[in-house]
């Protein structure tokens, strides 16, 4: 499923119109984006949640030629499914 694919079914189930569904799911894909920038979390309780991780400095290996190369320390995006969302995909 994509975008797209989710506005539309957004606005059917909700009985919107699919520029309503695009929006609010704008809204929430910002809001998340810019809690996680300022390094907060996002719990929604039964789907999962949502928060930032700090990777460290490390070695690695360049797969064409073989090289040790450094990779630089990282800030990424976690997301860990809440119980309902991980029952339900069992």
């Amino acid at each position: 499923m994509n975008k797209a694919d989710l506005v539309e079914k957004m606005s059917k189930d909700a009985k919107i119109t699919k520029a309503a569904a695009e929006k609010a799911l704008d809204c929430v894909m910002d809001n998340v984006t810019k809690t996680l920038k300022k390094g907060g979390k996002v719990t929604l309780v039964g789907f999962g949640t949502w928060s930032v991780s700090k990777r460290k400095a490390r070695m690695g290996r360049n797969p064409q030629t073989g090289k040790a190369i450094k990779i630089p320390a990282k800030k990424v995006a976690k997301f860990k499914p809440g119980k309902s969302l991980a029952d339900s995909v069992k």
